[in-house]
């Protein structure tokens, strides 16, 4: 489907770059193949609305214009629409290669590859990798995730999704209607952040815990997309990152490493089990959760009683 509608865009895009008078829908739907399989004249027009406003949001300056007969017509012109020649030092060219060989492990490796090349090719300065000649490390962005792919190109393209959920407390995944935001890693792991449907608030989801397809739906988003969305700042929150209490844990040893990364104090109790002291903020109870029975919490009492109160509702599930 994204194939598709990136194909129809690219045609209605040359369509218009190329005309040198405006051309009227009629003419447009002539020429374009997918808008002659438009089932009918309403079916076309949204299609075609849709098609103009993308390719206006994509920087494509569409002019609209009367001719003596009343009809309207439209064209972008070339000087309308030229970008200036690309001037990049080897910093910024620098910089460049490096977000790309973030995405070498991704689907995006391709597109990214490709980008450079086209660059090189318009004259970008090359420059000496020192990530790749000095170092041990490497700049990656882990995406394991079966999720990402759908998820981030129904972002771009603001489309709903629906998918299976499994939360942190539940041993069952429930079906979400989501209207899709962005994408971010934080910790290792993707966040999705978006209008979720059914319960008419902004929610975060962690990927690695949608299970199944990512289905896509028709129709536009219900609720406006924000300017700025803090998935990092949301997370961060039910992480228990914004602390403001000391939370007393026993964890197995050997075990936990997330944990032990996060404690202020650690101290062995020589039968197998280490105490800790981590920072407690909301949501530290569903993440302590995840470790099973590798976590004990010691105090304080209501942390206590959030957690085994999830376990229990997971062993109900």
């Amino acid at each position: 489907m994204a194939i598709a509608k990136a194909e129809r865009l690219m045609n209605l895009a040359l369509c218009l770059l190329g005309t040198r008078r405006p051309l009227s829908k009629r003419e447009l739907r002539g020429s374009i193949e997918a808008y002659l399989e438009a089932g009918s004249d309403d079916s076309f027009n949204r299609m075609f609305e849709r098609d103009k406003d993308d390719l206006r949001e994509l920087g494509l300056v569409i002019e609209t214009v009367e001719n003596l007969d009343g009809d309207t017509g439209y064209l972008a012109r070339r000087d309308s629409n030229r970008l200036p020649p690309i001037t990049l030092d080897a910093e910024e060219a620098a910089a460049l290669g490096l977000a790309a060989k973030v995405w070498q492990q991704a689907r995006l490796a391709g597109a990214a590859s490709g980008a450079l090349q086209k660059l090189r090719a318009a004259g970008m300065p090359e420059s000496e990798d020192a990530y790749e000649v000095h170092s041990a490390l490497e700049p990656r962005i882990p995406v394991h995730e079966a999720a990402f792919e759908p998820l981030m190109l129904a972002c771009r393209d603001r489309r709903p999704v629906t998918f299976d959920y499994r939360k942190a407390n539940s041993a069952r995944a429930e079906q979400r209607q989501v209207e899709p935001w962005t994408l971010e890693c934080w910790r290792g792991h993707w966040y999705l952040a978006g209008w979720d449907r059914e319960r008419g608030a902004e929610r975060v989801f962690r990927l690695s815990r949608i299970t199944g397809r990512v289905r896509s739906r028709a129709g536009a988003f219900t609720a406006e997309v924000p300017d700025v969305v803090t998935v990092r700042e949301t997370v961060e929150s039910w992480a228990g990152e914004v602390a403001t209490r000391t939370a007393r844990i026993r964890l197995r040893a050997g075990a936990g490493y997330p944990l032990r990364s996060r404690a202020t104090a650690v101290r062995e109790r020589g039968d197998g089990w280490d105490e800790l002291e981590i920072p407690y903020g909301h949501g530290l109870d569903a993440w302590l959760v995840e470790f099973g029975p590798d976590v004990v919490v010691e105090e304080p009492a209501d942390l206590r009683a959030d957690v085994v109160d999830r376990l229990r509702a997971v062993a109900k599930d």
